[in-house]
């Protein structure tokens, strides 16, 4: 017999185009109505402005629905509302929400792990922080937390206030929450899809952020159930792409940046990362290929935001907890480059709005 929850299930099996989760569990479908004669109208309410992902769903669902044995006719029928991916205007990429006191949300991705994603995230925080802005950071990495380690704070841990809202751990006068003040560090994470959501949305929209120029999501590699549950709850005002010079990073790259343009997020421009080791004598040697970030930038029609190079102080010192971005600038040339970084993206991020 045809219900409504075979229904359900049969949908479920259609992801969202692009992503690992499905339009059931992003709660797309809101009303499934069933007539005597097992006609089937399903009504899906979506928030964006690229044609083919309605397409594609409606494909699909129709597809699957219609292997349903005693099934009549079926039909898909889609609220579609504009998406500009600006929280200046009001709206976001695929939520309707922005965060009470913060003026600009700016995610950190890339489309892998292991290209430094969260030593430019951290640094990039500290960087816009002694550029004169008041900045917070959300690790949404829940499964790989490491911006408690980053930033020397591993061993606090966060208290509620009266609301019952996170009240977030400061280090270096960077306010930020992780997953990692709240276990330790062989504690691992293993939770699903769902309670992923949950702890994702309550880090954005539970927190006692205060009154922030910026608030920078650290965000999970790849293109996941996270990232489009963050488009989904906040707006963002523009996205940072990390990548390294080589082919094999430079192509999961582009899967980051396809994800943030199906979502109408704008792309603020492209980070390359370790993009070459300085000697002593200053020679420097283009270990991971050279030139990748500057052909992908232009490949995509936006700005190379900065380069970093491999630099073991960096790496030691987020080891020990102490950004290099803390440094004088005037004295490390990483951190200048960082204080440089940070400059970029706030005249990107405020040509936006």
């Amino acid at each position: 017999m045809i219900s409504e929850d075979s229904i359900r299930e049969t949908l479920a099996t259609i992801n969202y185009p692009g992503f690992s989760r499905d339009i059931v569990s992003f709660g797309l479908i809101k009303e499934i109505e069933i007539s005597d004669s097992s006609d089937v109208t399903v009504k899906i309410s979506l928030a964006t402005r690229d044609p083919a992902v309605p397409q594609e769903i409606k494909e699909k669902g129709t597809a699957a629905l219609e292997s349903i044995e005693g099934i009549g006719e079926v039909r898909l029928d889609f609220d579609i509302q504009d998406a500009p991916g600006q929280a200046a205007s009001g709206t976001g990429s695929l939520g309707q929400n922005s965060i009470p006191g913060v003026k600009k949300i700016i995610a950190v991705g890339s489309g892998k792990g292991g290209v430094g994603k969260s030593t430019i995230a951290v640094n990039l925080a500290i960087a816009l922080l002694k550029n004169g802005a008041s900045v917070g950071l959300c690790d949404c990495d829940l499964y790989g937390p490491s911006v408690a380690l980053m930033l020397g704070a591993e061993d606090k841990r966060p208290m509620a206030n009266q609301k019952n809202e996170i009240i977030p751990i400061e280090a270096h006068g960077l306010k930020s929450v992780s997953m990692g003040f709240l276990l330790g560090d062989d504690a691992p994470v293993i939770v699903r899809g769902p309670l992923a959501t949950r702890y994702t949305q309550q880090f954005l929209t539970q927190c006692e952020w205060g009154e922030l120029d910026y608030l920078i999501l650290d965000l999970p590699p790849g293109t996941g159930d996270i990232q489009l549950t963050i488009l989904q709850t906040v707006s963002l005002d523009g996205a940072v792409v990390v990548t390294t010079p080589q082919e094999v990073a430079l192509i999961d790259a582009r899967k980051a940046a396809a994800m943030f343009e199906k979502l109408n997020v704008p792309i603020l421009g492209i980070v390359e990362n370790m993009s070459w080791f300085e000697c002593n004598h200053g020679e420097k040697y283009p270990i991971f290929g050279d030139g990748g970030g500057a052909k992908e930038a232009e490949r995509l029609g936006v700005a190379l935001l900065g380069q970093i190079p491999v630099d073991i102080e960096t790496r030691s010192r987020g080891d020990r907890g102490e950004p290099v971005a803390t440094l004088d600038p005037g004295k490390d040339p990483i951190s200048r480059a960082f204080r440089e970084l940070a400059e970029e993206v706030a005249q990107a991020v405020n040509k936006q709005g």
